[in-house]
């Protein structure tokens, strides 16, 4: 199906019905496995709310205050956040058929959804500027990194999403949705909305290009540049020991830089050049990045950061020592 229709087509269809009510498949082709599949979904959600709201509580009770991990604690709201955005409906039409959603509401779950997408991309990016000056100028670290600063760069992160997704919502409203209002998705994407319309919606397609190099792209190139200054002044460190900590101290953040934008970067690519993938592949893919990320990044972290264990012991084991 072509994605632009020509003026005439489009004043035709303009005569229609613009649909106000869409229905979500869940995973077409699969429908006779959603309650199996509803089992990962139930499970990966219930660990990222349980993994990210005990490690919001470790951070904001106890002594951990360092810059680290106030922005670790920003990274587990996001991850709080695009998880409930997304998995309830999932699961809501894997064990109900309750895949009828509104368009005010489809909007909205988009909106919200790639609003969070893009602060935890600038998140990750801050975090990145956070390991290399610990490691480059660990006797200025607090110095420079105050609370202040920090808490500035959190609003400057939730207004760089917040004004470059939400124009989108205009180029939405302004569709005339007069084509199938099923979608075969478990929650609602931008172009995967607009392609119902009659209207011309490459305005919609080259501005959600704009945002995507904008922020995910651009987020990824600084960070890759800040890990090759920060593996730059580690080789240079004249100790072994050093060297092995800077480098341990890096660790949870490269796991999780790959685990958020991989899955993404991957389901971009065989949605652009994997025509021949089966359609469920493709929705299973984009959960993916949806249910890992949230599920795995506090665990990772309470696994890799020592301070962070300790933390959870004595929150379970008061009495231990």
């Amino acid at each position: 199906m072509s994605l632009v229709v020509s003026p005439h087509m489009a004043t035709l269809n303009h005569t229609g019905v613009s649909h106000t009510v869409f229905h979500l498949l869940g995973i077409p082709g699969l429908e006779n496995q959603h309650m199996w599949i509803s089992i990962p979904f139930f499970i990966s959600y219930v660990i990222a709310l349980l993994g990210n709201s005990l490690l919001i509580i470790i951070i904001t009770k106890s002594s951990l205050h360092e810059p680290m991990y106030f922005f670790l604690c920003m990274l587990a709201g996001a991850d709080i956040i695009i998880s409930t955005c997304t998995v309830p409906q999932a699961l809501a039409i894997f064990w109900f058929h309750a895949g009828e959603i509104s368009l005010d509401r489809c909007i909205t779950q988009f909106f919200i959804l790639h609003c969070t997408f893009m602060c935890e991309s600038g998140i990750l990016l801050v975090m990145a500027f956070d390991r290399y000056i610990a490691i480059c100028y660990p006797l200025r670290y607090t110095a420079i990194l105050t609370r202040t600063l920090i808490g500035k760069i959190g609003v400057i992160i939730f207004l760089r999403s917040y004004c470059t997704i939400f124009p989108i919502i205009f180029l939405l409203k302004r569709l005339t949705f007069c084509q199938n209002n099923i979608i075969p998705h478990t929650f609602c994407e931008h172009i995967g909305l607009a392609k119902y319309a009659c209207n011309d919606i490459r305005v919609n397609i080259w501005y959600g290009f704009f945002v995507i190099i904008l922020t995910v792209v651009l987020d990824v190139l600084l960070i890759f540049v800040s890990y090759v200054l920060i593996l730059h002044a580690v080789f240079h460190m004249s100790s072994q020991d050093a060297r092995q900590k800077a480098l341990n101290t890096c660790g949870s953040h490269v796991c999780i830089i790959t685990l958020f934008y991989g899955p993404a970067i991957f389901t971009t690519l065989t949605q652009r050049f994997g025509r021949h993938i089966p359609p469920h592949i493709h929705i299973l893919l984009a959960n993916v990045y949806i249910l890992a990320p949230p599920m795995l990044n506090p665990i990772i972290y309470g696994i890799k950061t020592k301070k962070i264990q300790e933390q959870a012991v004595h929150m379970f084991f008061p009495n231990q020592k």
